[in-house]
């Protein structure tokens, strides 16, 4: 399989994605939309409107923003997932699904637009029990963006001095201890989901749980 990582490849993935995401979330009732999600105190509602968000902000309103939170990221991510949360359930769904196909982002690190849908996807998707897969090409192309540098998340950091094999695609990087399994596993242990570690197998998985589970700060 060969992987393109080109930017308008890209987007077109992370516009199916955005899209697929926006089908399962449909019709969720008012509980499911208050279901805690794998990402930190967000909901699944929370979730969906921070993903509303990070389609929605440009270079210079990110940099405007991040200045107002004093470069605090977790400032920054509430304020702006408050600008986007729906006055209902109904309407955060519908905000979603009005960016789905949005080319506006921070930076031009298309990978990690993509692979911030595909995380918080699965964030959402694992504890409502909805099963889906994004395809290897779209995985794979996030697992080499955050095995190679601390941006979103933390993935070199964490993979440092391990071999991370997948399983059902091309994705392989690194050596030492051996961490194998399904490329979106991957994707989400590298993204600092204990969750996951359930899904990876070899040698290599104690050390990248101790990590995971004192996670170094993104960007360093």
């Amino acid at each position: 399989m060969t992987v393109t990582t080109d930017a308008a490849t890209l987007w077109t993935a992370t516009h199916a994605q955005r899209a697929r995401l926006a089908d399962d979330l449909a019709d969720l009732t008012a509980a499911q939309w208050a279901t805690p999600s794998l990402c930190g105190d967000w909901t699944v509602e929370e979730v969906a409107a921070h993903l509303t968000a990070a389609a929605s902000i440009g270079r210079w309103r990110w940099i405007a923003s991040m200045l107002g939170a004093r470069f605090d990221p977790a400032v920054h991510n509430a304020r702006r997932l408050a600008e986007h949360l729906g006055a209902t359930p109904a309407e955060t769904p519908d905000r979603f699904r009005a960016v789905v196909t949005s080319t506006v982002a921070p930076t031009g690190h298309t990978a990690a637009w993509l692979g911030e849908v595909v995380v918080h996807g699965e964030d959402v998707r694992r504890p409502l029990g909805i099963a889906s897969t994004p395809p290897a090409a779209t995985t794979t192309a996030v697992a080499e963006f955050f095995a190679s540098r601390d941006f979103t998340v933390a993935g070199k950091t964490l993979s440092r001095g391990l071999r991370l094999e997948a399983t059902d695609g091309p994705f392989a990087t690194g050596g030492g201890p051996l961490v194998t399994g399904p490329t979106l596993a991957l994707v989400m242990a590298l993204a600092g989901r204990e969750s996951h570690l359930d899904d990876v197998d070899g040698p290599g998985v104690a050390t990248l749980g101790e990590r995971i589970s004192t996670p170094p700060p993104a960007g360093r």
